[in-house]
């Protein structure tokens, strides 16, 4: 076991965050669970260049005398995920760029997301959460900062209403942003081809967020299968953990990982969604989502998914 809060990274590009605060400065509630401090090292060694398209950080205190609070109301309240640490866990793994997601417990307010990629310029990038009345002035300052997406959040408060998308894209559209979204797509199983009809590129959290137990035999996956296999859609292999009871190998949802890959795998790219909030108990290993990764991935599909594909989607304009 390696402790991550012990390793710097591996990457130079990844330089250590000044006035980073201490976890004890953080607000978190009991009930949540901290991320594993130690991580497994993969069998592996990941290929240069590896990015984790799905981060976030809560470090819900002062940064330079600006104030990160905490949206009301929220599904959760988070543990402490400093930068330090997650730079510390992504130099254990061998990751050397992130993407960093901003997540529904801060709601509209982006204050934190503009101090972390202004802090991170070259290794990091973000998606934003993009509102109908947002100012083109504030979009066109967080494209300079590194992000190239907006969110919408179907599962948690303090997301977009779906119903403001076609409002969103068309503020985004002319930056060449794209629009993920974290929804159950067997929810509605027409509602994910009607996303990827809205004129901008569409990326799915978590593989689509349905349960794997059923996964295979769902409308809605396989209208997913069918975008993808399209070039229609991105989807993000992260958040196994969410689909399943399983905390290390997540064997009953390689058939879905396998799907996936075999309909198109230069339309995927992979997230730790490190530090894994709100989730059940036991938490997860960072190490042993990696090597389920490496586990189904061959070697040219696994630079596809860490390297080439987050360069297209995140890195080309």
């Amino acid at each position: 076991m390696l402790n991550a809060r012990s390793l710097t990274p591996q990457s130079a590009n990844l330089s250590t965050p000044q006035n980073a605060v201490s976890d004890e400065q953080v607000i978190a509630a009991p009930g949540y669970l901290p991320f594993k401090t130690e991580v497994t090292k993969p069998g592996q060694a990941l290929p240069r260049g590896a990015c984790d398209c799905h981060f976030h950080i809560f470090e819900a205190a002062t940064q330079d005398g600006q104030d990160f609070p905490l949206a009301e109301p929220r599904s959760y309240t988070p543990s402490p995920a400093t930068l330090d640490a997650y730079r510390a866990m992504a130099g254990a793994l061998g990751i050397e760029r992130a993407v960093l997601v901003h997540p529904s417990v801060y709601g509209r307010d982006h204050s934190s997301f503009v101090h972390w990629l202004s802090l991170c310029q070259g290794w990091m990038r973000g998606v934003a959460v993009v509102h109908p009345d947002t100012l083109l002035s504030e979009i066109e300052r967080w494209h300079a900062l590194g992000a190239r997406g907006t969110r919408c959040n179907a599962l948690f408060d303090g997301g977009v209403d779906a119903d403001e998308l076609p409002r969103i894209v068309e503020r985004v559209r002319d930056l060449g942003w794209h629009l993920q979204v974290l929804m159950d797509v067997d929810r509605d199983p027409e509602q994910v081809l009607r996303m990827a009809d809205l004129g901008v590129p569409l990326v799915v959290d978590h593989c689509g967020h349905v349960p794997a137990t059923h996964a295979m035999s769902s409308r809605g996956f396989q209208n997913l299968l069918s975008l993808v296999r399209e070039g229609r859609a991105w989807v993000k292999l992260s958040g196994l953990y969410r689909l399943t009871p399983q905390r290390s190998g997540f064997h009953d949802t390689r058939p879905m990982v396998e799907a996936l890959l075999h309909a198109n795998p230069a339309q995927l790219v992979w997230g730790s969604d490190w530090p894994h909030p709100a989730i059940a108990p036991p938490m997860v290993d960072d190490g042993h989502l990696v090597q389920a990764l490496l586990d189904v991935c061959s070697t040219a599909e696994l630079q596809q998914v860490l390297v080439d594909n987050p360069t297209r989607l995140y890195w080309s304009n």
